[in-house]
């Protein structure tokens, strides 16, 4: 079948986006805080595994994220000054309550990323998707005392359905679709794409491609670079995405470190969240702004 959720619409063509105070690059940090279930596959670093219940090998590795990753990756965000764009599944709320009342302490932007990590999003009726989603936006409203503004599915999963359903919930933008500079609207008014990083991505990088510290490092320099210089006419956008069981591991830290130290002090660039990036593209263009 053809596309119908989006129309094409080739970068060259569009009218300019300016972001504030002159910034050329608005620059998020997409942190996957997610839980998963004990005796379910799910993202492995060794697939030899995967399929036990339990699997202590692969479970543990995640595992380490909420326990230790997540506390050490906090003080790097801090120490740069970056408020974190949280991809939550709203089980966290429950499971890991110091880490909600962190980011809440710091005014990170929650979004919903499904119930868990462990279950992705699909295959479900209309009412059973409306019901689904009600469910984990009003959990992680209650939770973090903000109603979620965008959405992530679990390994970046939708139904056909779910853009119409999260803008009955009031959710206005998602991060599904890794195909563009730019944030720009579905065909369904007043839902919008944000970029999000499918390759400039902790898990595409350092599990499934086993790149360096070091090349990581290059890697963020790189992609700012060219992005920077992409955006003399018209303001982009360019997301980092981590997991706290992967770059949390303390052998990358450093590496981390390093790659945040270069973004927050590149000229013109915005410190910002992915909330800020799609509040300030609807106002600042006149689009239309959901329900």
């Amino acid at each position: 079948m053809d596309n119908t959720l989006f129309s094409y619409s080739p970068i060259v063509e569009r009218a300019p986006i300016q972001w504030p105070g002159g910034a050329r690059v608005a620059f998020y940090v997409g942190l996957n805080i997610e839980h998963y279930q004990v005796d379910k596959p799910s993202t492995s670093i060794f697939a030899g595994t995967r399929d036990l219940a339990p699997d202590p090998l692969n479970y543990g590795w995640r595992d380490y994220g909420p326990r230790v990753g997540f506390w050490r990756m906090l003080q790097t965000l801090d120490r740069h000054g970056i408020r974190a764009s949280v991809l939550l599944n709203s089980d966290v709320c429950e499971q890991n309550p110091q880490i909600i009342k962190a980011g809440v302490e710091r005014n990170w932007a929650w979004l919903a990323h499904g119930k868990n990590n462990s279950i992705l999003h699909a295959n479900m009726t209309v009412d059973e998707e409306r019901a689904y989603l009600t469910d984990v936006v009003e959990t992680i409203e209650r939770a973090t005392g903000k109603r979620p503004r965008g959405w992530m599915g679990p390994g970046l999963t939708e139904t056909f359905n779910t853009p119409e359903l999260l803008a009955e919930l009031g959710l206005n933008y998602v991060l599904d679709w890794c195909n563009d500079d730019q944030p720009y609207e579905l065909n369904v008014p007043g839902v919008y794409s944000v970029p999000y990083a499918i390759e400039l991505n902790d898990i595409s990088l350092f599990v499934s491609k086993s790149v360096t510290g070091p090349e990581f490092v290059q890697m963020v320099k790189d992609q700012l670079d060219q992005i920077h210089a992409d955006s003399a006419d018209s303001g982009r956008v360019m997301a980092l995405a981590l997991h706290p069981f992967v770059v949390g591991q303390p052998f990358r830290n450093r590496y981390l470190d390093e790659a945040l130290e270069y973004v927050a002090n590149h000229p013109g660039v915005w410190l910002t969240t992915s909330d800020e990036i799609a509040e300030h593209y609807v106002s600042s263009t006149g689009a239309t702004a959901s329900a």
